[in-house]
């Protein structure tokens, strides 16, 4: 018995590596959460969002803010898809109800 349990010990422990090796823990993949730019949604109401929102401290909304009017859009954060679908879908709900047109996207990162 006792040789018994050294030899299926050993043949379980060399399956559980083998198990181990296959295993491949894989990140979940990353997206950009895109702010565009409009002619009719306020700078303000854009700080609102990051700050409320994305969490972003007022200098850093002020920037996104800035980019998002000089470059037509900006990269607002990036989260895994679940997350930035929810954000965007907040965001536009938010914009609506305020009247806004503000168009939000979402990406994934390459």
């Amino acid at each position: 018995m006792y040789v018994c349990t050294l030899i299926c010990g050993s043949i379980m422990s060399e399956i559980e590596e083998q198990v181990k090796e296959e295993i491949e823990i894989k990140e979940p993949n990353l997206w950009r959460v895109i702010f565009h730019n409009d002619n009719k949604t306020t700078m303000e109401f854009v700080i609102f969002l990051l700050l409320q929102i994305f969490h972003k401290t007022e200098k850093q909304a002020t920037a996104i803010t800035m980019e998002v009017h000089e470059k037509n859009a900006a990269i607002v954060g990036v989260y895994t898809h679940e997350l930035a679908e929810n954000k965007m879908n907040v965001c536009i709900n938010t914009a609506r109800q305020e009247g806004f047109p503000l168009n939000v996207s979402i990406e994934e990162e390459e």
